[in-house]
């Protein structure tokens, strides 16, 4: 007996077309698209609906059911094609799905969404007869073959498959994090410290009458300073942000006096939704606090917003500040020099982590990296996990010459 729709103008699905949605579902879900069975179910009613009269309008009605986020829209476009048979699309997917030897992350940055679909597409599991022969053949190492824990450190973020983004996030939650204390100018009591304590000393002695004094002692106080991240979730960013944002949680809940900031045409503090113990629950919390994610960049204006007011309220005791951005801002780069300048006012130091230096050919030209470079104390990548492995440790330590930003500046920068 097949289904019908509640309502009347409805129809039943005829041939094979429910079997294929519920396929076709099941192929979004393995390449990254969050699919339930209630998605599903309103697929199919969707589809039963008898207002489909012709392909593009079947595409659309599936678009509206399946994608929720502005990011989802390209991977969905390259499933929708390549499932319902087109065969460009196809022959793209299948030339991606055979390569031999991976390439450089700067040559084609969008194949990613193409390799996460193949995975989903083509079933690695071989046949018996396939398995047979594979046991009388003699295995030999290629000549560019690595371990894959050292082939994961080193790859970019937006060319890692849906198997590797999950290890890379669990490698994040294990990583070590290296910690910094700095001196304050408050004091506390030690039992041996370089200072006398006169309030303490002169307290005591009123205790015994004055006729005993004994010298109290004390010395500097130390703590970590408050770290403050500004992360840009725009379109070229968001791959990156993503990735970053599960190191900031583990950041979060090793450290205190950590506050997160996400920007791309508005900002939104998501301190509160990031401290929370577990990952999914957090990330579902940021999900739903953040309404411009994968949008249009306004870093200008998304500092001014900080400055004017959010500055005085986190940027205190010589805070550390994390800025993670392309600098690619289409507004007035007077604005943004402006208010990097006064951003550098009211913080010890500043670390820009640019996912751009993936690039080995990069260079300080757009108006927007050029506004923001000179109050910037370090210049680093932030596109895999030996990148972040080096901004951790480079936390806890002082600015390094290697990542000076002058040398982007004056066009002497080092590969």
């Amino acid at each position: 007996m097949q289904p019908f729709a509640a309502n009347q103008n409805q129809r039943p699905l005829t041939g094979k077309l429910a079997e294929n949605i519920m396929h076709f579902a099941r192929v979004l879900r393995e390449a990254g698209i969050p699919v339930g069975p209630g998605t599903v179910l309103d697929a199919l009613d969707a589809a039963s609906c008898g207002a489909i009269r012709t392909r593009e309008d079947f595409y659309w009605t599936l678009h509206a059911v399946f994608v929720k986020r502005r990011d989802q829209r390209e991977l969905f476009d390259q499933a929708f094609h390549v499932f319902w048979k087109k065969p460009k699309m196809l022959e793209q997917l299948m030339q991606l799905f055979f390569h031999s030897i991976t390439r450089d992350a700067g040559e084609k940055a969008k194949q990613a969404g193409f390799r996460r679909l193949a995975e989903a597409m083509f079933d690695s599991r071989e046949t018996q007869s396939q398995q047979r022969q594979k046991k009388d053949d003699i295995e030999v190492d290629a000549t560019f073959t690595a371990s894959a824990e050292e082939v994961l450190r080193k790859k970019d973020f937006e060319q890692m498959t849906v198997a590797e983004q999950a290890l890379a996030k669990q490698a994040i939650s294990k990583m070590r994090l290296h910690r910094i204390e700095v001196m304050t100018r408050r004091w506390e009591r030690a039992s041996h410290g370089p200072a006398i304590d006169m309030r303490r000393t002169l307290k005591g002695s009123l205790r015994a009458g004055g006729h005993f004094i004994d010298l109290e002692r004390r010395q500097k106080q130390w703590h970590e300073p408050p770290l403050v991240v500004l992360c840009d979730i725009s379109g070229s960013c968001s791959n990156y942000s993503r990735m970053f944002l599960h190191f900031l949680h583990a950041l979060t809940n090793d450290r205190d006096r950590v506050s997160v900031f996400l920007f791309g045409t508005r900002l939104t503090n998501i301190t509160r939704e990031l401290n929370r113990r577990d990952i999914d629950e957090a990330m579902t919390k940021v999900s739903g606090a953040v309404k411009d994610w994968s949008g249009g960049t306004r870093i200008g204006a998304s500092l001014k917003e900080f400055n004017y007011r959010w500055a005085r309220r986190v940027l205190t005791q010589n805070a550390h500040v994390l800025i993670m951005t392309d600098g690619l801002d289409r507004e007035d780069a007077g604005l943004l020099q402006i208010e990097m300048q006064r951003l550098r006012r009211q913080t010890k130091r500043i670390v820009w982590l640019n996912p751009l230096l993936r690039f080995e050919g990069f260079k300080a030209l757009a108006g927007g990296i050029r506004a923001m470079m000179p109050f910037v104390d370090e210049f680093r990548p932030v596109h895999s996990l030996d990148s972040l492995r080096d901004l951790a440790a480079a936390l806890a330590g002082p600015a390094g010459a290697a990542h000076d930003p002058k040398k982007w500046l004056n066009g002497k920068q080092v590969a």
